[in-house]
């Protein structure tokens, strides 16, 4: 019997091997505005946050009246070579798979609503989301806004919506609304992290997920 109605998926360090990516940009641009620069696990640890808030815990001293002109100099570099990031192996045939199931299919990010528009155009598979949602449109995680939109959008029940992300934020979001959690390794938040938001299951791999998850959708 299916368990989920509803699968929804974090974007950068889920299905967008983009963590690295995004931890040098935090870098160069703390290092262009002379601040201090964080080490990579604590720029990792804020991937998914809404981006001036995550610029904030990233590099604190930056300060309110200088924090607008980090986030411009964070959106440069991150422009910088951004058409050399690509999704992960297996993204688009675990999406096409849930689909065929017959399940809802979305996504949750902490990404601009015009970044992950261009993203998306960019990777050929914005036709295999039902509905997204972003920070443009609501709270940053972990509120469970996100989520909750999505299930009012499709009539689901909390309780058969699963999220699937590759941070703690993701899976307190997930908690928040009352849905279930499956944490991925591949992206910005080890395994020990992933646990604090108490998933179903850590798995390493969206091919992982994928033998996991579908038998659930049968």
């Amino acid at each position: 019997m299916r368990e989920f109605d509803l699968v929804v998926f974090d974007w950068d360090g889920t299905l967008m091997d983009s963590t690295g990516h995004i931890v040098e940009a935090i870098q160069q641009a703390c290092r262009e505005l002379d601040l201090p620069v964080p080490d990579r696990e604590t720029a990792s640890h804020v991937i998914g946050l809404r981006l001036d808030s995550a610029l904030l815990r990233a590099c604190p001293k930056v300060g309110s009246d200088r924090l607008p002109a980090l986030v411009d100099a964070f959106r440069r570099h991150y422009q910088t070579n951004l058409d050399q990031v690509t999704l992960f192996e297996g993204t688009r045939e675990i999406l096409l798979a849930i689909r065929g199931s017959g399940v809802f299919v979305a996504i949750a990010t902490g990404s601009s609503r015009a970044g992950l528009d261009r993203a998306l155009a960019a990777a050929g598979i914005a036709e295999l989301f039902d509905a997204t949602r972003t920070v443009d449109e609501c709270h940053s995680k972990p509120h469970p806004d996100m989520l909750l939109q999505l299930t009012a959008r499709f009539g689901v029940e909390s309780g058969r919506t699963l999220m699937v992300g590759d941070t703690s934020h993701d899976l307190l979001m997930a908690g928040n609304a009352r849905c279930h959690g499956v944490g991925i390794s591949h992206g910005a938040h080890a395994g020990e992290q992933l646990q604090h938001g108490q998933p179903l299951i850590i798995v390493h791999s969206l091919t992982e997920l994928g033998a996991w998850l579908l038998p659930r959708l049968a």
